[in-house]
Order: structure tokens, then C-alpha cells, then sequence
């Protein structure tokens, strides 16, 4: 570490403390770092951002919390594009008219009046209201073999910016005909969230959140109205048992507080919000196929640099004529419940002081524009050479240095898998499940010197 920039290491490493507000977020200390590596004389800048969230917001989450460490950050490229951003889509009620509450599974206990809840279940919206006080009109009969498409497999990078609610578009095996039951598919969406400092595996924080979203395809809007009782959609959430909170959707979603089981959980959808609202989409975009409603998110119990599927180290050595930088990686399989292999990873440097010229092993991209070098590597898991272990490097020719050491940001996915091992099965008739979907991805992964 530059001997200059200490104190101002020290000061920006508590403001990102500050910054992060009230998400429980203390460094995690593991005895045994899983990058091993010798550090080159270096310096280093702690790049800050305030967080977006207020910290006098009463009743919000912390499930909820996590923000960009630092603000808005721009992956674009000419050459390789990393820039992850939610599409502009239809939000989830807070109230949708007057509503009576939902006939309950005969399976299930009676209810107090009181408010219904889960595990650490906190009140807060998902979204902006949309209203309704009209009765739906009733419905032509659907057709016998009507196509309905699923949940969009075109899904942001980061999973943080994943969207609460909308219309997806692209073909799917999801059919809707004369049949006794309705298919609904899930998709189940985690985000993890990184910062690494150095190769001290005690100063690295990690938040993981996740999501759960339904697809309904547009035809079953037809049953719902022609019928003034349908069938109420059941499921079971299994594998919470590394679940520290779950939010679910108030006014879409009902679970019962006195269940036990500490490794699953019972909810049931309220369903004339859900026939008004999908009826209110469909008003809104009447060619879609389907319909995704986000039910419930989550927060992931994380245990620092343990919990994180890539390692992350890096190194800066600054002086006025060049600039070198290493950066170690490592796949760390104990952070999945299942190892899977990390795709599209993307690696985005910024460099100062006029460079002028680049080598690098593996081969990056300089793009002298944004003043950023980007590595791309086609997939990492145990399979890999070294177990997944590697190493990026690149040399600098400057005109104006020497550089400053700058914040470095990650992105990768993978699907077929979540961190958490989190599941669902339906409860009950009436319904089936065409898909589920599942899959994590980065959201804010960063790492400083």
C-alpha cells in the first residue's frame, strides 16, 4: 500500500461502512484466505458513492437495502459492453380497489384477523400502486390449444436490477388448452453482491438477495374472469433454512405465521388481486403472451468472502512512466449449494495518467475512449484449469502519470442454479408447473487494491 493514500484508505473504508446504512453489513473474519498471494508494492484509492436508499425511511428492509456501493456504474464498451439496466415495465399494486380477502386452502389453519407474515417478514411495498374499481367484463371461452410464452430467458446481467414485474417476450413450450389444470412457470433470481479489499479476507463485505418471480400466460386472464372463484394457486417454498428474511408481496400473497418448519413455507395468492391486476396488464399491453408477477424476495445468510463464488485480489504498482496490474481470481465452490460454472465473466478496469499503450495476458481490450480495459473469459468452475484459479495482467505506457488505483468491477451469471438452494413445488390442484427457472448473477461485485 502507497504510504500517501493510507489515511485516506482508512477514512473512505469507514464512509463505505456509512454508506452501506442499515444493512447489518459487519466484515466477516475467515481464518483461512482462499487467495494466497505475495503483495507488490502498490497504492490505492477507495472509490465512494453515496447510497441511493434514505437512511430515515421508516420500515425499510434490509432485505431491501442494498444499493450500488457506487452509484451508477458504467460498464459500456465499444468493444465489449457490460452495462446491466432494468427494462421500463408495468409495477405491482400497492392496493388494487376493494379487495375481499381471498378464499383459504381447506389445508390450511384458520387465521387470526391479525397481519399475515413469514420469516422476519418486514411491510414494506414492492412497488407503486395501480388501481382498479371496476369489475372485470366476462370473458369470450378460450381456445382449445391458445399459446402462452414463459418467463424470458433474455434476463439482465446483474440479477440486482432484475425488474419486479412485467411483460416478457420469446417463444415457450407453455401451451393453454382444454385441460384440467393451468400452467404457471417461476423463476427464481439471486444477486450477489461484493466488495473485496486487497487480499484481506476480512474486509470483504457480501450481501445476497434474491427474488421470485410467476409467469402467467395471457390466457388464463379468461378463466380467471369467467370465473367469480378459481382455484387458489398454492406453493411451497423449500430449503429456507439459509434464508435470514422473506418479503413477501402483501397484497398478492398470504403465508400462515405459525408454521414450524424451519426448511419450508406454505403461501397462497390472493386471487382477485391477481385476476384485476394481470386483467389491468393486459389492458396495458393486450398483444403479450404472458405475465410475470415478482411474489416474493429474500435475503441469502452470508459468511464474507466464504459466501462469494469468485475470489477476487488485486495489485497495483504506480510510477510516472508505467502502471502495473495483476489481478487474482478464484472459484470457490463452497459458496454454491450446487457448483455450477460462472459464465460470461467480464472484468472492467478503469486506468488514469494517458495511457498510451497496453499489453496484457490473457488479451484485453483498451478502450481509449472511457480509459477502461475490459477482459472477457468464456466460463470458470472446478473443470477449469487450476481449479479455476487465475491470474489477469497488464502493463501501462503513460503520458500524464502516474495512475491512480481505481475500483474494478466483475460481472458474471450462472444458470440452472441458486446460492441459496432455495426451491418450489405447488400445493394442491388446480394448477401446474411448466418451468422453473433458475439462476445468480453479479450485482455490484467490486474489488480495490
Amino acid at each position: 500500500m502507497h504510504p500517501n493514500n493510507s489515511h485516506h484508505t482508512m477514512a473512505s473504508l469507514d464512509e463505505l461502512k456509512v454508506s452501506i446504512g442499515n444493512i447489518t453489513l459487519s466484515p466477516a473474519i475467515s481464518r483461512h484466505s482462499p487467495v494466497q498471494m505475495n503483495r507488490n508494492s502498490s497504492s490505492e484509492e477507495l472509490t465512494k458513492s453515496k447510497s441511493s436508499a434514505s437512511s430515515n425511511e421508516k420500515g425499510t428492509s434490509d432485505l431491501l437495502a442494498w444499493d450500488p456501493l457506487f452509484g451508477g456504474l458504467s460498464l459500456d464498451s465499444s468493444s465489449a459492453s457490460l452495462t446491466s439496466s432494468s427494462s421500463a415495465r408495468p409495477t405491482t399494486p400497492l392496493s388494487v380497489g376493494t379487495i375481499v380477502p381471498p378464499p383459504r386452502p381447506a389445508s390450511r389453519p384458520k387465521l387470526t384477523s391479525g397481519k399475515l407474515s413469514g420469516i422476519n417478514e418486514i411491510p414494506r411495498p414492492f412497488s407503486p400502486p395501480v388501481t382498479s374499481n371496476t369489475s372485470p367484463p366476462p370473458a369470450a371461452p378460450l381456445a382449445r390449444a391458445e399459446s402462452s410464452s414463459s418467463i424470458s430467458s433474455s434476463a439482465s446481467l446483474s440479477a440486482a436490477n432484475t425488474p419486479t414485474v412485467g411483460v416478457s417476450r420469446g417463444p415457450s413450450p407453455v401451451s393453454l388448452g382444454n385441460q384440467d389444470t393451468l400452467p404457471v412457470a417461476v423463476a427464481l433470481t439471486e444477486s450477489v453482491n461484493a466488495y473485496f479489499k486487497g487480499a484481506d479476507p476480512t474486509k470483504c463485505i457480501v450481501k445476497i438477495t434474491g427474488d421470485m418471480t410467476i409467469s402467467f400466460p395471457s390466457g388464463i386472464i379468461k378463466v380467471f374472469t369467467s370465473n367469480p372463484s378459481p382455484a387458489v394457486l398454492c406453493f411451497r417454498v423449500k430449503n429456507i433454512s439459509r434464508l435470514e428474511q422473506i418479503l413477501p408481496n402483501a397484497q398478492l400473497v398470504f403465508s400462515d405465521p405459525s408454521q414450524c418448519d424451519s426448511n419450508t413455507k406454505d403461501f397462497w395468492m390472493n386471487m382477485q388481486a391477481v385476476t384485476v391486476y394481470l386483467k389491468k396488464l393486459s389492458e396495458q399491453n393486450p398483444a403479450a403472451s404472458y405475465y410475470n408477477v415478482d411474489v416474493l424476495k429474500y435475503q441469502v445468510s452470508s459468511n464474507g468472502i466464504q459466501s462469494t463464488p469468485l475470489n477476487l485480489a488485486t495489485y497495483w504498482k504506480c510510477s510516472a512512466g508505467t502502471t502495473d496490474l495483476r489481478v487474482d481470481y478464484k472459484y470457490n465452490p463452497e459458496a454454491m449449494v450446487i457448483p455450477s460454472v460462472l459464465s460470461n465473466i467480464q472484468v472492467m478496469v478503469p486506468v488514469d495518467g494517458g495511457v498510451t499503450n497496453m499489453q496484457s495476458l490473457p488479451p484485453a481490450i483498451w478502450n481509449a475512449e472511457q480509459m477502461k480495459a475490459f477482459w472477457k473469459l468464456s466460463g470458470v468452475s472446478e473443470k477449469s484449469e487450476n481449479g479455476g484459479s487465475g491470474t489477469l495482467r497488464a502493463k501501462f505506457d503513460l503520458s500524464e502519470g502516474p495512475s491512480k488505483p481505481t475500483t474494478l468491477a466483475v460481472q458474471f451469471l450462472s444458470e440452472g442454479s441458486t446460492l441459496s438452494g432455495v426451491d418450489i413445488e405447488l400445493v394442491g390442484t388446480g394448477y401446474r408447473l411448466s418451468l422453473v427457472k433458475k439462476r445468480f448473477a453479479t450485482g455490484r461485485y467490486l474489488a480495490d487494491c
